[in-house]
């Protein structure tokens, strides 16, 4: 269910209010990224995703079928703890099995059990028996499987290759000390975007990894660039949806920002 304007219980002074942004943010909740729908407190740029802005007070999930995930606004305890989907430390608002111990971040909970963009299905799956094709390695972290199968990606190495880049995604180019009355989100003191204003997004290219599982050859050129495109809509459709917003717009956003 969407609001136009809510109380938050993280952010006790301003009302937040739904927007939209093709610009990256960090979350304050989770502390993690994030991008497209969220809420916003615009006076002191306190940002939540969706899920963290209106949780549920537990949930249930396919993957863990004995577990009852609560939502707590910090990991309990003092020892460190990650997310059994990711793999990546934990350091703010969690969903926690007291029973099982295990972790999840709220946008990790609610990953889609399917990615569909018309023209390639992504599975989502606990563990599959491939290789993951930027890794190179199998188990690890959940991933998302093509529909024949010949393609994963781990949940981990899409945060990873978010993780890359993240700085100049999220301080837009600039480095410490040079923002001047620029901030975060691009925007001068007027809302309005520096004439040198860019996105870079230096992800990885995954042609490398993928000729590791495809003899060369002229026969298998075509076999491989079909593979590559797999992999170019796996990649921007996983971290849009890592990112919170799973929906095709911002899938279309962040393949812009791939192609940077």
């Amino acid at each position: 269910m969407k609001y136009s304007e809510i109380s938050h219980f993280s952010h006790p002074e301003h009302q937040l209010t739904y927007d939209y942004t093709q610009i990256p943010f960090k979350c304050d909740g989770c502390n993690e990224p994030g991008i497209g729908s969220h809420y916003r407190c615009t006076t002191c740029n306190h940002d939540l995703h969706v899920h963290c802005a209106l949780p549920s007070l537990s949930i249930s999930h396919p993957f863990y079928t004995r577990c009852t995930f609560q939502f707590l606004a910090s990991p309990p305890g003092s020892a460190p703890r990650y997310c059994n989907a990711c793999q990546k430390d934990i350091s703010g608002f969690v969903y926690h099995c007291k029973t099982c111990g295990f972790d999840l971040h709220p946008c990790c909970a609610k990953l889609p059990a399917m990615l569909d963009d018309g023209e390639v299905k992504l599975y989502l799956c606990k563990k599959v028996g491939s290789a993951c094709h930027k890794c190179g390695k199998k188990g690890r972290s959940w991933s998302y499987r093509s529909t024949c199968k010949k393609y994963n990606l781990h949940v981990a190495c899409a945060k990873e290759m978010l993780a890359e880049s993240w700085y100049d995604i999220y301080y837009c180019g600039a480095r410490i000390g040079e923002y001047g009355d620029y901030g975060p989100y691009g925007n001068d003191m007027y809302g309005q975007k520096p004439q040198n204003w860019k996105l870079e997004m230096n992800f990885p290219s995954l042609k490398g990894t993928l000729q590791s599982y495809h003899k060369r050859g002229p026969k298998r050129k075509g076999k491989l660039k079909k593979c590559c495109q797999i992999a170019g809509l796996a990649v921007k459709f996983v971290i849009s949806a890592i990112l919170g917003d799973p929906t095709t717009l911002i899938a279309g956003v962040v393949g812009a920002l791939l192609s940077k």
